[in-house]
Protein backbone atom coordinates (compact mmCIF):
# COMPACT_ATOMS: atom_id res chain seq x y z
CA UNK A 1 0.00 0.00 0.00
CA UNK A 2 1.13 3.52 -0.72
CA UNK A 3 1.46 6.33 1.80
CA UNK A 4 1.65 9.31 -0.53
CA UNK A 5 -0.85 11.92 0.55
CA UNK A 6 0.62 15.33 -0.24
CA UNK A 7 -2.02 16.09 -2.85
CA UNK A 8 -4.86 15.33 -0.43
CA UNK A 9 -3.77 17.70 2.34
CA UNK A 10 -5.70 20.98 2.33
CA UNK A 11 -3.77 24.25 2.68
CA UNK A 12 -6.49 25.44 5.06
CA UNK A 13 -6.86 24.80 8.78
CA UNK A 14 -9.00 21.85 9.92
CA UNK A 15 -11.62 24.27 11.22
CA UNK A 16 -12.00 25.78 7.76
CA UNK A 17 -12.03 22.35 6.10
CA UNK A 18 -14.80 21.16 8.42
CA UNK A 19 -17.00 24.04 7.26
CA UNK A 20 -16.10 24.24 3.57
CA UNK A 21 -15.27 20.76 2.26
CA UNK A 22 -17.96 18.88 0.36
CA UNK A 23 -20.00 21.95 -0.57
CA UNK A 24 -21.95 22.01 -3.87
CA UNK A 25 -20.49 23.95 -6.81
CA UNK A 26 -21.03 27.71 -6.64
CA UNK A 27 -23.82 28.21 -9.12
CA UNK A 28 -25.98 31.31 -9.20
CA UNK A 29 -29.18 30.41 -7.38
CA UNK A 30 -27.81 27.03 -6.31
CA UNK A 31 -27.98 25.61 -2.78
CA UNK A 32 -25.27 26.24 -0.20
CA UNK A 33 -25.84 22.81 1.32
CA UNK A 34 -25.88 19.55 -0.61
CA UNK A 35 -29.49 18.39 -1.04
CA UNK A 36 -30.81 15.07 0.23
CA UNK A 37 -31.74 12.71 -2.62
CA UNK A 38 -34.41 10.23 -1.56
CA UNK A 39 -34.40 7.67 -4.31
CA UNK A 40 -33.45 4.01 -4.15
CA UNK A 41 -33.15 3.59 -7.91
CA UNK A 42 -32.41 5.63 -11.02
CA UNK A 43 -33.57 5.79 -14.62
CA UNK A 44 -31.47 3.38 -16.65
CA UNK A 45 -31.69 1.56 -19.97
CA UNK A 46 -29.25 -0.07 -22.32
CA UNK A 47 -25.74 -1.07 -21.30
CA UNK A 48 -24.96 0.43 -17.87
CA UNK A 49 -22.11 2.90 -17.72
CA UNK A 50 -20.81 5.02 -14.87
CA UNK A 51 -24.17 6.61 -14.12
CA UNK A 52 -26.15 5.98 -10.95
CA UNK A 53 -28.15 2.75 -11.07
CA UNK A 54 -29.11 1.71 -7.56
CA UNK A 55 -28.37 3.30 -4.20
CA UNK A 56 -26.55 0.28 -2.77
CA UNK A 57 -23.70 1.09 -5.13
CA UNK A 58 -23.54 4.82 -4.48
CA UNK A 59 -25.64 7.83 -3.56
CA UNK A 60 -25.31 11.55 -4.18
CA UNK A 61 -26.02 12.29 -0.53
CA UNK A 62 -23.01 10.22 0.58
CA UNK A 63 -20.50 12.07 -1.54
CA UNK A 64 -20.35 15.46 0.25
CA UNK A 65 -19.81 13.80 3.63
CA UNK A 66 -17.22 11.40 2.23
CA UNK A 67 -15.38 14.30 0.59
CA UNK A 68 -15.39 16.39 3.76
CA UNK A 69 -14.21 13.57 6.03
CA UNK A 70 -11.46 12.55 3.61
CA UNK A 71 -10.27 16.15 3.52
CA UNK A 72 -10.19 16.34 7.31
CA UNK A 73 -8.17 13.12 7.58
CA UNK A 74 -5.84 14.08 4.73
CA UNK A 75 -7.05 11.10 2.72
CA UNK A 76 -7.91 10.52 -0.91
CA UNK A 77 -10.97 8.32 -0.31
CA UNK A 78 -13.76 8.57 2.23
CA UNK A 79 -16.31 5.75 2.35
CA UNK A 80 -19.39 5.95 4.59
CA UNK A 81 -21.07 2.89 6.11
CA UNK A 82 -24.32 2.15 7.89
CA UNK A 83 -22.51 1.72 11.23
CA UNK A 84 -19.07 1.89 12.78
CA UNK A 85 -18.92 -1.89 13.00
CA UNK A 86 -19.75 -2.18 9.31
CA UNK A 87 -16.76 0.07 8.60
CA UNK A 88 -14.51 -1.99 10.89
CA UNK A 89 -15.65 -5.26 9.32
CA UNK A 90 -14.89 -3.87 5.86
CA UNK A 91 -11.45 -2.67 6.95
CA UNK A 92 -10.71 -6.14 8.34
CA UNK A 93 -12.15 -7.89 5.30
CA UNK A 94 -8.81 -8.82 3.71
CA UNK A 95 -7.56 -10.96 6.59
CA UNK A 96 -7.33 -14.54 5.25
CA UNK A 97 -8.80 -17.55 7.07
CA UNK A 98 -6.34 -18.65 9.77
CA UNK A 99 -4.64 -15.28 9.44
CA UNK A 100 -3.07 -13.30 12.27
CA UNK A 101 -4.36 -9.96 13.59
CA UNK A 102 -2.56 -7.83 16.17
CA UNK A 103 -4.97 -5.74 18.23
CA UNK A 104 -4.85 -3.80 21.52
CA UNK A 105 -6.00 -5.79 24.55
CA UNK A 106 -8.12 -2.76 25.40
CA UNK A 107 -10.17 -1.61 22.42
CA UNK A 108 -13.77 -1.12 21.40
CA UNK A 109 -15.38 -4.22 22.84
CA UNK A 110 -17.41 -4.99 19.70
CA UNK A 111 -14.25 -4.90 17.59
CA UNK A 112 -12.69 -7.43 19.94
CA UNK A 113 -15.89 -9.49 19.87
CA UNK A 114 -15.89 -9.48 16.08
CA UNK A 115 -12.29 -10.70 15.99
CA UNK A 116 -13.10 -13.42 18.52
CA UNK A 117 -16.01 -14.48 16.32
CA UNK A 118 -13.68 -14.71 13.32
CA UNK A 119 -11.30 -16.76 15.45
CA UNK A 120 -14.05 -19.23 16.32
CA UNK A 121 -15.46 -19.53 12.81
CA UNK A 122 -12.37 -19.18 10.63
CA UNK A 123 -9.38 -20.04 12.80
CA UNK A 124 -8.11 -16.45 12.98
CA UNK A 125 -5.28 -15.90 15.44
CA UNK A 126 -5.87 -12.76 17.51
CA UNK A 127 -2.78 -11.43 19.27
CA UNK A 128 -3.89 -9.00 21.98
CA UNK A 129 -1.12 -6.65 23.07
CA UNK A 130 -0.58 -3.69 25.36
CA UNK A 131 -0.55 -1.11 22.58
CA UNK A 132 1.41 1.32 24.76
CA UNK A 133 4.26 -1.23 24.93
CA UNK A 134 5.95 -0.54 21.60
CA UNK A 135 8.36 -3.46 21.85
CA UNK A 136 5.51 -5.88 22.52
CA UNK A 137 3.56 -4.59 19.53
CA UNK A 138 6.55 -4.85 17.22
CA UNK A 139 7.30 -8.38 18.39
CA UNK A 140 3.69 -9.41 17.77
CA UNK A 141 3.87 -8.16 14.18
CA UNK A 142 6.13 -10.99 13.07
CA UNK A 143 4.04 -13.22 10.83
CA UNK A 144 0.97 -11.02 11.20
CA UNK A 145 -1.52 -10.21 8.44
CA UNK A 146 -2.98 -7.02 9.92
CA UNK A 147 -2.33 -4.49 12.67
CA UNK A 148 -5.41 -2.90 14.25
CA UNK A 149 -4.68 0.03 16.56
CA UNK A 150 -6.55 2.44 18.78
CA UNK A 151 -4.91 5.44 20.39
CA UNK A 152 -6.08 6.52 22.89
CA UNK A 153 -7.65 3.15 23.61
CA UNK A 154 -11.23 2.50 24.62
CA UNK A 155 -11.74 2.67 27.58
CA UNK A 156 -8.28 2.71 29.24
CA UNK A 157 -6.89 5.68 27.26
CA UNK A 158 -3.52 4.07 26.61
CA UNK A 159 -1.52 6.00 24.02
CA UNK A 160 0.36 4.08 21.34
CA UNK A 161 3.55 5.30 19.71
CA UNK A 162 1.75 5.36 16.38
CA UNK A 163 4.68 6.49 14.20
CA UNK A 164 6.85 3.69 15.59
CA UNK A 165 4.37 0.80 15.41
CA UNK A 166 3.01 1.86 12.02
CA UNK A 167 6.53 2.10 10.63
CA UNK A 168 7.29 -1.36 12.02
CA UNK A 169 4.17 -2.74 10.37
CA UNK A 170 5.09 -1.14 7.06
CA UNK A 171 8.63 -2.55 7.23
CA UNK A 172 7.15 -6.04 7.66
CA UNK A 173 4.54 -5.60 4.95
CA UNK A 174 1.70 -5.74 7.49
CA UNK A 175 -1.28 -3.50 6.56
CA UNK A 176 -2.49 -1.24 9.36
CA UNK A 177 -5.90 0.04 10.43
CA UNK A 178 -6.29 2.78 13.05
CA UNK A 179 -9.58 3.55 14.77
CA UNK A 180 -9.47 7.33 15.14
CA UNK A 181 -12.89 7.76 16.78
CA UNK A 182 -11.62 9.03 20.14
CA UNK A 183 -9.05 11.50 18.80
CA UNK A 184 -11.02 12.67 15.72
CA UNK A 185 -9.13 14.09 12.70
CA UNK A 186 -8.63 17.27 14.73
CA UNK A 187 -6.65 15.40 17.37
CA UNK A 188 -4.49 13.29 15.06
CA UNK A 189 -4.25 12.13 11.46
CA UNK A 190 -3.13 8.49 11.45
CA UNK A 191 -2.66 8.46 7.66
CA UNK A 192 0.03 11.10 8.09
CA UNK A 193 1.62 8.92 10.80
CA UNK A 194 1.85 5.93 8.47
CA UNK A 195 -1.50 4.13 8.68
CA UNK A 196 -2.98 2.48 5.61
CA UNK A 197 -6.62 2.79 6.66
CA UNK A 198 -8.49 4.89 9.23
CA UNK A 199 -11.90 3.95 10.59
CA UNK A 200 -14.45 6.03 12.48
CA UNK A 201 -17.63 5.50 14.35
CA UNK A 202 -19.33 8.51 12.77
CA UNK A 203 -22.03 8.07 15.42
CA UNK A 204 -19.68 9.67 17.93
CA UNK A 205 -17.82 12.97 17.48
CA UNK A 206 -18.17 13.42 13.74
CA UNK A 207 -21.98 13.51 13.77
CA UNK A 208 -21.85 14.70 17.36
CA UNK A 209 -25.49 14.78 18.46
CA UNK A 210 -26.30 11.18 19.45
CA UNK A 211 -28.96 10.90 16.77
CA UNK A 212 -27.44 8.78 13.97
CA UNK A 213 -25.58 5.48 13.66
CA UNK A 214 -22.92 5.53 10.92
CA UNK A 215 -19.32 4.54 10.25
CA UNK A 216 -16.61 5.48 7.78
CA UNK A 217 -13.31 4.39 6.27
CA UNK A 218 -10.64 6.77 4.97
CA UNK A 219 -7.57 5.74 2.98
CA UNK A 220 -5.05 7.00 0.47
CA UNK A 221 -4.68 3.62 -1.20
CA UNK A 222 -6.74 3.19 -4.38
CA UNK A 223 -6.82 -0.61 -4.16
CA UNK A 224 -7.84 -0.59 -0.52
CA UNK A 225 -10.60 1.90 -1.28
CA UNK A 226 -11.90 -0.27 -4.12
CA UNK A 227 -11.96 -3.35 -1.87
CA UNK A 228 -13.74 -1.50 0.92
CA UNK A 229 -16.33 -0.09 -1.50
CA UNK A 230 -16.90 -3.56 -2.93
CA UNK A 231 -17.38 -4.92 0.59
CA UNK A 232 -19.96 -2.21 1.29
CA UNK A 233 -21.90 -3.05 -1.86
CA UNK A 234 -21.76 -6.83 -1.54
CA UNK A 235 -22.66 -6.85 2.15
CA UNK A 236 -25.29 -4.13 1.85
CA UNK A 237 -23.59 -2.13 4.63
CA UNK A 238 -24.97 1.13 3.31
CA UNK A 239 -26.04 4.34 4.99
CA UNK A 240 -29.38 6.09 4.75
CA UNK A 241 -29.37 9.50 3.05
CA UNK A 242 -30.97 11.37 5.95
CA UNK A 243 -28.44 9.95 8.41
CA UNK A 244 -25.55 11.04 6.21
CA UNK A 245 -27.09 14.48 5.78
CA UNK A 246 -27.30 14.83 9.57
CA UNK A 247 -23.72 13.61 9.95
CA UNK A 248 -22.47 16.22 7.50
CA UNK A 249 -24.42 18.91 9.32
CA UNK A 250 -22.78 17.76 12.54
CA UNK A 251 -19.35 17.72 10.93
CA UNK A 252 -19.65 21.43 10.16
CA UNK A 253 -19.33 22.24 13.87
CA UNK A 254 -16.82 19.51 14.74
CA UNK A 255 -14.02 21.96 15.51
CA UNK A 256 -16.22 24.05 17.81
CA UNK A 257 -17.58 21.04 19.70
CA UNK A 258 -14.22 19.29 20.02
CA UNK A 259 -12.44 22.44 21.21
CA UNK A 260 -15.03 23.03 23.94
CA UNK A 261 -15.29 19.38 24.97
CA UNK A 262 -11.51 18.97 25.14
CA UNK A 263 -11.12 22.08 27.26
CA UNK A 264 -13.87 20.89 29.58
CA UNK A 265 -12.31 17.45 29.86
CA UNK A 266 -8.86 18.78 30.69
CA UNK A 267 -10.29 20.97 33.45
CA UNK A 268 -12.44 18.23 34.92
CA UNK A 269 -9.56 15.74 34.78
CA UNK A 270 -7.36 18.23 36.65
CA UNK A 271 -9.96 18.65 39.37
CA UNK A 272 -10.64 14.93 39.62
CA UNK A 273 -6.93 14.30 40.14
CA UNK A 274 -7.09 16.47 43.27
CA UNK A 275 -10.37 15.10 44.63
CA UNK A 276 -10.07 12.99 47.81
CA UNK A 277 -12.82 10.60 46.70
CA UNK A 278 -11.04 9.71 43.45
CA UNK A 279 -8.55 6.84 43.47
CA UNK A 280 -7.35 7.21 39.88
CA UNK A 281 -8.01 9.42 36.87
CA UNK A 282 -6.80 8.85 33.32
CA UNK A 283 -6.61 11.63 30.73
CA UNK A 284 -3.63 12.33 28.44
CA UNK A 285 -3.67 16.02 29.35
CA UNK A 286 -2.49 15.26 32.90
CA UNK A 287 1.31 15.41 33.26
CA UNK A 288 1.00 12.40 35.58
CA UNK A 289 -0.80 10.30 32.96
CA UNK A 290 1.37 7.48 31.50
CA UNK A 291 0.50 8.57 27.97
CA UNK A 292 0.98 12.31 28.45
CA UNK A 293 4.38 12.82 26.83
CA UNK A 294 3.60 10.55 23.90
CA UNK A 295 0.23 12.20 23.30
CA UNK A 296 1.76 15.66 23.52
CA UNK A 297 4.30 14.66 20.86
CA UNK A 298 1.93 13.13 18.30
CA UNK A 299 -1.53 14.60 18.97
CA UNK A 300 -2.88 18.09 18.36
CA UNK A 301 -5.27 17.73 21.34
CA UNK A 302 -5.87 15.27 24.15
CA UNK A 303 -9.50 14.34 23.57
CA UNK A 304 -12.58 14.53 25.76
CA UNK A 305 -12.76 11.03 27.26
CA UNK A 306 -11.78 10.54 30.90
CA UNK A 307 -11.31 7.33 32.86
CA UNK A 308 -12.10 7.68 36.56
CA UNK A 309 -12.02 5.21 39.47
CA UNK A 310 -13.65 6.49 42.66
CA UNK A 311 -12.60 5.46 46.15
CA UNK A 312 -14.88 2.63 47.21
CA UNK A 313 -14.78 0.29 44.21
CA UNK A 314 -17.77 -0.94 42.23
CA UNK A 315 -20.35 0.31 44.70
CA UNK A 316 -18.90 3.82 44.63
CA UNK A 317 -18.71 3.82 40.82
CA UNK A 318 -22.35 2.79 40.53
CA UNK A 319 -23.32 5.36 43.16
CA UNK A 320 -21.67 8.20 41.23
CA UNK A 321 -23.40 7.20 38.00
CA UNK A 322 -26.75 7.05 39.82
CA UNK A 323 -26.29 10.36 41.62
CA UNK A 324 -25.41 12.74 38.78
CA UNK A 325 -28.16 14.88 37.26
CA UNK A 326 -26.55 16.74 34.34
CA UNK A 327 -24.31 13.88 33.25
CA UNK A 328 -26.31 11.26 31.36
CA UNK A 329 -25.80 7.54 32.19
CA UNK A 330 -25.38 6.14 28.67
CA UNK A 331 -23.07 3.84 26.76
CA UNK A 332 -22.17 5.97 23.78
CA UNK A 333 -19.89 9.00 23.63
CA UNK A 334 -18.87 12.01 21.58
CA UNK A 335 -22.18 13.88 21.67
CA UNK A 336 -22.77 17.42 22.83
CA UNK A 337 -24.06 16.03 26.12
CA UNK A 338 -21.79 14.63 28.83
CA UNK A 339 -22.24 10.92 29.48
CA UNK A 340 -20.71 8.37 31.82
CA UNK A 341 -20.93 4.68 32.63
CA UNK A 342 -19.17 1.90 34.51
CA UNK A 343 -17.67 -0.12 31.71
CA UNK A 344 -17.47 -3.54 33.35
CA UNK A 345 -21.25 -3.61 33.69
CA UNK A 346 -20.89 -5.22 30.26
CA UNK A 347 -19.86 -8.86 30.54
CA UNK A 348 -18.19 -8.50 27.13
CA UNK A 349 -15.76 -5.81 28.31
CA UNK A 350 -12.09 -6.80 28.58
CA UNK A 351 -11.43 -8.50 31.91
CA UNK A 352 -8.31 -6.39 32.42
CA UNK A 353 -10.44 -3.24 32.59
CA UNK A 354 -10.91 -2.41 36.29
CA UNK A 355 -14.40 -3.25 37.50
CA UNK A 356 -14.83 0.22 39.00
CA UNK A 357 -13.67 2.21 35.96
CA UNK A 358 -16.13 4.94 34.98
CA UNK A 359 -15.69 6.10 31.39
CA UNK A 360 -16.70 9.74 31.01
CA UNK A 361 -17.43 11.48 27.72
CA UNK A 362 -17.26 15.20 28.41
CA UNK A 363 -19.62 17.34 26.39
CA UNK A 364 -19.95 21.04 25.66
CA UNK A 365 -21.99 22.19 28.66
CA UNK A 366 -20.68 24.84 31.05
CA UNK A 367 -17.73 23.27 32.84
CA UNK A 368 -18.67 24.71 36.22
CA UNK A 369 -22.13 23.16 36.01
CA UNK A 370 -20.64 19.81 35.04
CA UNK A 371 -18.15 19.95 37.88
CA UNK A 372 -20.76 20.96 40.45
CA UNK A 373 -22.88 17.98 39.46
CA UNK A 374 -19.99 15.52 39.46
CA UNK A 375 -18.35 16.77 42.65
CA UNK A 376 -21.68 16.62 44.48
CA UNK A 377 -21.99 12.96 43.47
CA UNK A 378 -18.43 12.25 44.61
CA UNK A 379 -18.82 14.16 47.88
CA UNK A 380 -21.87 12.02 48.64
CA UNK A 381 -19.85 8.81 48.67
CA UNK A 382 -19.42 7.18 52.08
CA UNK A 383 -16.11 7.95 53.74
Amino acid sequence: MTHEHADTVSPHSPATVAVTAGRPPRVQGGPVNAPVVLSSTYVSQGVPGSEQLYTRGGAETWEPFETALAALEGGAHGIVFGSGMAAIAAALGDVPPSGVVVVPRHAYQVTLGYLDDLARRHGLEVRRVDVADTDAVVAALDGADLLVAESPTNPMLEVADLPAILAAARERGVPSVVDNTFATPLGQRPLNLGADVVVHSVTKYLAGHSDVVLGAVVTNDDDAAARVCAYRTLHGAIAGPMEVFLALRGLRTLHLRVERANANAAEIARRLADHPRVAEVRHPSLPSDPGHERAAAQMASFGAIIGMRPVGGIEAADAVVAAVELWVPATSLGGVESTLERRRRFTTESLTVPEDLVRMSVGVEDVEDLWADLSRALDGLPV
